[in-house]
């Protein structure tokens, strides 16, 4: 997917087009999550669609659930997606940072072998 190393650097368009593929799945892979959120919350704490939104998107975000949790089911899932969370939350950045992250570390390696 990425040049090698002994490979010139890949044009500003190439990388452009990394940039948006990457942040196209990190969308995805937030609004996968968020919907997981919403789903939960509303079928184990019956919340409405609304404040399902609300809840699973300060938890995603790492802010903190908004509602107080009333059931043991909602408490439940409001841990193991809470956990899922942050694992989610920090893989999106780490997709969204790679290319840049790459293309910092491939020019670098070109400056040091000249």
């Amino acid at each position: 997917m990425y040049e090698h190393h002994k490979q010139p650097l890949a044009k500003r368009s190439v990388f452009a087009k990394r940039l948006a593929l990457n942040g196209i799945v990190g969308l995805l892979l937030l609004a996968f999550s968020l919907s997981v959120g919403m789903l939960g919350y509303h079928y184990f704490e019956g919340l409405s669609w609304i404040d399902s939104l609300l809840n699973a998107s300060m938890i995603l975000g790492g802010m903190g659930p908004v509602t107080p949790l009333r059931t043991v089911a909602g408490k439940l899932f409001a841990s193991f997606y809470a956990l899922y969370s942050g694992v989610i939350l920090l893989a999106s950045v780490g997709i969204l940072a790679a290319p840049i992250f790459h293309r910092f570390l491939h020019r670098f390696h070109l400056a040091e072998d000249k």
